[in-house]
Parts: C-alpha cells; sequence; structure tokens
C-alpha cells in the first residue's frame, strides 16, 4: 500500500468511526427527555423559540407556538426542581414551576416579547379550565359509584370541623404574635378558607369595598398574601405528607380516599389502578367531548343563576354516574382523558398561572415572620384535624388531610399544584368540593358577618 492509499484509508475509516459515533451519539441523546420532550426535539423548540423572541416574532395567537412555549418551559423548571436534592421531595418542581416565573416578571427578568404572549394566551383562553374539566369528568366517570357517594358524604366531616379548628387556632396565633383580631378573622384566615382567587378574593374585596367604604383594590392587596402564602405551605406539606404515605403506608391509600375502597378493582385511584387500561382514541375523544358537554352546562348555569360553573360540572357528572349511564367505552376512555392530562399538561399550566396570576410584589411585602407564622399555623391545623377527623370517619388520613388543605388553596390552579406535589390528581373531584363549596360557604359568611358588625 503506497502512502496515498494509506493516507485514503485512514480517511475511510476515520469517517466512518465519526459516523457511526455521532450516530451512537444521537441515539442516545433521542433515549433522554426533558419531561415529555425528547431532548434532541426540545433542543429544537429551545432553538426556534428564541430566534422567534429575539426577532419580535413570538405568536400569542398560535396554539402551536404557545403549546411549544408553555412545554419547554414548563418542564425546564419542572426538572430544575427535579434535580435539587431533598427540595423535589417537599414538592420543589411544583413550586419553582409556578413561583419563579412570577418572580422573574416581577424584577423583568424576562423580555416582554415572552413574557406578553403567554399572558395573553391565559387571559384569553383560560387553558386552565380545560384541565379541570378533563380530569374532574375523568376521576369521576371512572370511579366506582358507591365510592363516589361515600366520599363525597364522608369528606365533609374533616372540612367542617377542620375549618372551625383552623379558625380557632390561626385567631390565636395571630393574637399572639400581635395582629387585632378583626385584620386576623377577615385578612387572614377568611382568605385563606375563600376559595382562590377569582371566587374567593375578588367577590370578598368587592363585598369588603362596599361595605367598609375602602377602594377595592387596596383590599385586594391586603387579602392576596394570605391566599399565597397558603397555597405554598398546602404545597409543602402535601408533599411532606406524600413522603409520609411512603414510609408508613397505613396511612396513605396511593390516591384512594376510602379505606374500603382499597380492595376493590375499580377504584378512585386512577393513577395505579388504570396504569394498563389502553382505552381507544375514539372513547377518549367521546368522553372528551361529553365532559366539555358538562362544563358547557356549568357555564350556562352560572349566567343564569349565577353557580360556580365548575361545581354545576361536578355535580353533572356525579349524577351521570350515579344513574348508572356511562358506559364500559366512556368508562376507559375517562381513564385515557385523566391520563393524558395529567401526565403531559401540568407543569406548562402551572408556568403560565405561576407568570400571569401570581403577584410577587404582594407576595414579598407581606413577607413578615408574624404573618407567615400566623399564616402556617392556620394551615397546619387545617390539614391535621383533617388527618386526624378523617382517619375516624374511615378515610385514609392522608388523603384526607390533603382534600382538607385544598380548602386553603389558590382554587383550580392551587388544587392543581397541591395535588401534582402530592401525587395524587385522582383526588381533583373532592378537592373541588373543598375549595368550591367550602370557599363559597365562608365567603357568605364573612360577609355577612362584617356587614353586620358594621
Amino acid at each position: 500500500m503506497n502512502k496515498s492509499q494509506a493516507i485514503l484509508f485512514k480517511e475511510l475509516v476515520f469517517k466512518r468511526y465519526t459516523d457511526y459515533f455521532s450516530l451512537k451519539t444521537l441515539q442516545t441523546l433521542s433515549r433522554k427527555s426533558i419531561g415529555i420532550i425528547p431532548l434532541p426535539v426540545y433542543l429544537v423548540l429551545v432553538a426556534c423559540l428564541a430566534t422567534m423572541v429575539l426577532n419580535h416574532q413570538l405568536m400569542g395567537n398560535n396554539i402551536c407556538t404557545m403549546i411549544a412555549l408553555l412545554a419547554v418551559c414548563g418542564y425546564t423548571c419542572s426538572a430544575i426542581g427535579q434535580s435539587i436534592p431533598f427540595f423535589r421531595r417537599i414538592g420543589g418542581s411544583v413550586i419553582i414551576v409556578t413561583f419563579v416565573p412570577a418572580y422573574l416578571v416581577a424584577h423583568q427578568l424576562l423580555p416582554a416579547d415572552f413574557v406578553l404572549p403567554i399572558q395573553a394566551f391565559w387571559e384569553n383562553n383560560h387553558p386552565i379550565y380545560l384541565f379541570i374539566v378533563a380530569v374532574i369528568v375523568g376521576s369521576v366517570l371512572s370511579m366506582d359509584r358507591q365510592v363516589l357517594i361515600q366520599g363525597f358524604i364522608k369528606i365533609f366531616a374533616p372540612l367542617l370541623i377542620g375549618s372551625i379548628v383552623a379558625a380557632i387556632i390561626g385567631t390565636l396565633v395571630g393574637l399572639a404574635v400581635g395582629f387585632d383580631l378583626f385584620h386576623i378573622i377577615f385578612f387572614i384566615i377568611v382568605p385563606i378558607m375563600a376559595g382562590g382567587l377569582g371566587e374567593g378574593a375578588i367577590p370578598l374585596s368587592i363585598g369588603y369595598a362596599k361595605i367598609l367604604g375602602h377602594p377595592q383594590g387596596d383590599l385586594l392587596a391586603q387579602i392576596l398574601p394570605a391566599i399565597i402564602f397558603a397555597n405554598l405551605f398546602v404545597i409543602i406539606l402535601a408533599a411532606a405528607l406524600n413522603l409520609l404515605g411512603r414510609h408508613y403506608p397505613r396511612f396513605s391509600g396511593d390516591g384512594c380516599l376510602l379505606k374500603a375502597d382499597r380492595e376493590k378493582d375499580d377504584t378512585v385511584n386512577a393513577e395505579s389502578s388504570h396504569e394498563n387500561v389502553r382505552p381507544l382514541l375514539t372513547d377518549v375523544a367521546t368522553t372528551g367531548m361529553t365532559a366539555i358537554s358538562f362544563y358547557l352546562i356549568g357555564v350556562l348555569t352560572h349566567q343564569l343563576f349565577g353557580w360556580p360553573a365548575p361545581i354545576a360540572m361536578l355535580l353533572i357528572a356525579i349524577l351521570v354516574k350515579l344513574l348508572n349511564l356511562v358506559s364500559p367505552a366512556m368508562h376507559q376512555g375517562a381513564v385515557g382523558l385523566y391520563h393524558f392530562f395529567v401526565k403531559v399538561t401540568i407543569y406548562p399550566l402551572l408556568f403560565a398561572a405561576g407568570m400571569t396570576i401570581i403577584p410577587w410584589d404582594k407576595l414579598a411585602a407581606a413577607f413578615n415572620l408574624p404573618f407567615i407564622v400566623t399564616v402556617f399555623a392556620t394551615v397546619i391545623s387545617l390539614m391535621a384535624t383533617g388527618f386526624f377527623v378523617g382517619r375516624k370517619v374511615g378515610l385514609f388520613p392522608i388523603e384526607a388531610a390533603i382534600v382538607t388543605g385544598c380548602h386553603s388553596g389558590m382554587g383550580g390552579s392551587g388544587d392543581i399544584a397541591i395535588l401534582s406535589a402530592a401525587h395524587r390528581l385522582s383526588l381533583m373531584p373532592f378537592a373541588q368540593i373543598s375549595t368550591r363549596i367550602g370557599g363559597v360557604i365562608v365567603v357568605i359568611i364573612a360577609l355577612l358577618t362584617i356587614g353586620f358588625l358594621n
């Protein structure tokens, strides 16, 4: 072999090996992922979205662009939270996905061409409702009928007793750290258990403004911090309860609310019982359209009678299940619908919610030790009471505590964050009862009381 042939041979061997290793590298990368996004696809999406932002061409009215943007951002934040030791065990992914975007927006650390399309998409389309519709209807229609009846009846005991105990403990702690009684009750305790932002904080601020004669904006600014900090504490405590359940399985139903349901095959725990179910896509689509029809009926009842649309939708789904109108195909479709939204859409939605509805400036302004101690005492007493009372009435203590804790969440987005941190999104129907109905009752009582006092 002469010199030129040897050089040619070396070049061919080198090219063959570089091609081989490039292929192996690409194959290795394709097996890695950020959330549900394969790493090569993730890198392509990041490059495309970054170019659009730099060129001021990010289109907020383009559904494909927004899906890509929220998926990349949501799963990136989730991956960061999962990579932090210990923090990931107390709901780190949910906390980072929800609160870091709020911080970045408040401090203007993100370009306006990035922030404004997301905020416009959220405000114009309210995607959180689609998630709630899918999870509520999916979990309700896949429940055992007897479990459904007993669960909704029994959850009211820990919810009622927990609310009373939390109000008493929170008031005593608030007095001990220097707050006056009126402020503790109407600007800390009541907002915490009022049902979130849209159906709690805003009606309260409007009612308070009419009764007290103060500007609604000022009152809303005083109400919001208690709701947001309470939601943060519930996320952490729910994640801690999930860890407790792993170490002490006798306290945990792994998503089952009723102890009597643990031995059933048809269970409320959609995450474990239905893992091997492979519903037809047509069944999933049929159930999805059914869920949307339930929601539209709920919207109509809200327009006509003022009832909260999610609660009306929940009651319709329960009625359909109790009347045994759910076919086997729809049952499996409900399972598929539930799994898709639980596994795919949580982190993108929480990222958008954090960027849009969490006012970081109000959160930071309220950050002082007496306030934090009072809010924490209220939340932990609520969940602790739910734990012990739930155990007494035949519920799994951890599930009962988590559902009761949703009473002090931020509404629908708060329920998603709390149940995600606890890995118990199958409890969404019960969480909605805790948040919506419990919140409405608290708001009505609070407005009647403050009106009487004034």
